[in-house]
């Protein structure tokens, strides 16, 4: 299935490059959830990748989307792959996803890792987690020319329109919906008992906006690795808890905010002892709040995908700032497309140049024994000119023709009977 909604089919196994997942825009965060990558899974579907055959894969899995980039022989075999290591499910992929194929994939990739396609737009964060898988990929040897040379191309483009544009201006990010969210519906919000559980990249970044818009002092952390909370606290003066201590925790918190990285719920009704009115806030994907929680008649339940409708007067400001961003993405898209078509004729032109020299010296060959006074060295130069004439022709031809390059390289090859690679 394409971007369209048609599916794709491929009998003869050729490799194309795509992009194929799921995000925000049509899957709700359940859905999110069942296609969720942990690092483990990551690493395992590589691996089992790797077995397959498949020569270039990356994934990148966050609160907002799970994609798969890679070549293939058709999308299917990405989204059996990706099935293979979620919860989710084929049929349950192929209503909410989107497949995209080689210029369109490339496209797509570069609107991801600038923010523009993000929940939040100019959320810059994504850069750092599409590097991440990309150098996971590299690490286990499943990462090609071509997709070495995308990543570099989609981090540069990344890395102009933050310094060249302001379309990550203001602090407008899921963490910061959050707090706004708290600070728009907690009277006295700097004298609330708030309690943080969880602390990954959106728990501390969370921590780091309470802290700064707040005022708040009386904030709690707890994490399953002590240690790392305590790591964390050190640098804001923050009390931690033991794990064990989260139900007489949340008893007297005003706001609970759950940031865990687990895959099934760690907060449900049978950890809420409460005296008072609790408002929690679920920033996990998938959830890590049961909807149980919702019978105790205190508690408010908001999860992430209501936080990111809360929005800022910056996000204004970012949208005037969207044409700058995709001036700089056409610019760095369009050079790294001509060198991905270069890429493909290259060896070709390769082979033409060594029939050539072939044919020029059997001729030269030839010449020598009908001719006694033969000037070789003239004749060497001569053809050599000739040759590299005729290659820049079929260079300039293949760069600039309307017809597909596949179709010229498969004439080019017949006419001079070059090998097939």
């Amino acid at each position: 299935m394409n971007s369209n909604g048609k599916s794709f089919t491929n009998p003869q196994g050729a490799l194309h490059f795509y992009a194929i997942g799921l995000s925000y825009q049509k899957a709700d965060a359940e859905t999110r959830g069942h296609f969720s990558l942990t690092e483990e899974a990551n690493i395992q579907l590589l691996e089992q990748a790797r077995k397959q055959g498949i020569t270039s894969l990356s994934a990148l899995s966050t609160c907002n989307r799970t994609e798969l980039y890679g070549f293939a022989s058709s999308p299917e075999v990405l989204i059996e792959l990706l099935c293979q290591f979620t919860n989710g499910t084929a049929e349950e992929f192929e209503t909410v996803a989107y497949v995209y194929r080689e210029k369109e994939a490339v496209s797509h990739l570069f609107k991801v890792a600038t923010g523009l396609d993000s929940q939040i737009l100019g959320d810059f964060e994504i850069i750092s987690q599409l590097r991440k898988g990309f150098r996971l990929s590299k690490k286990m040897g499943i990462l090609n020319a071509y997709m070495e040379r995308l990543a570099n191309a989609v981090i540069q483009a990344s890395k102009r329109i933050k310094n060249e544009t302001e379309l990550s201006s203001g602090a407008t990010s899921v963490s910061f919906a959050a707090v706004q969210y708290i600070m728009a519906r907690v009277p006295y919000v700097s004298e609330k008992d708030i309690l943080l559980f969880g602390i990954g990249k959106i728990g501390r970044n969370t921590c780091e906006n309470l802290i700064k818009h707040t005022q708040n002092k009386h904030i709690t952390l707890i994490n399953r690795t002590k240690p790392k909370a305590e790591e964390m606290a050190g640098k804001f003066n923050l009390v931690v808890k033991d794990y064990s201590e989260i139900e007489s925790e949340i008893a007297h918190s005003d706001v609970l905010i759950v940031a865990t990285g687990a895959q099934n719920p760690t907060i449900n009704k049978d950890l809420l002892h409460l005296k008072q009115p609790l408002l929690i806030l679920d920033l996990s994907i998938p959830k890590n709040v049961s909807p149980d929680v919702t019978e105790n008649e205190m508690v408010t339940l908001v999860h992430l995908d209501e936080l990111v409708k809360v929005t800022d007067s910056t996000l204004e400001h970012r949208q005037s700032q969207v044409p700058m961003a995709e001036k700089i993405i056409e610019i760095i898209e369009e050079e790294f497309n001509t060198w991905a078509e270069n890429r493909k004729f290259a060896p070709t032109l390769k082979a033409l140049k060594l029939k050539l020299a072939e044919i020029k010296e059997g001729e030269i060959d030839n010449q020598r024994k009908k001719f006694s006074d033969f000037n070789e060295e003239q004749a060497s130069v001569v053809t050599d000119r000739v040759i590299q004439k005729i290659t820049t022709q079929f260079a300039n031809h293949l760069k600039n023709s309307d017809a597909p390059t596949s179709e010229s390289i498969e004439l080019i090859k017949q006419v001079f009977k070059l090998p097939t690679q």
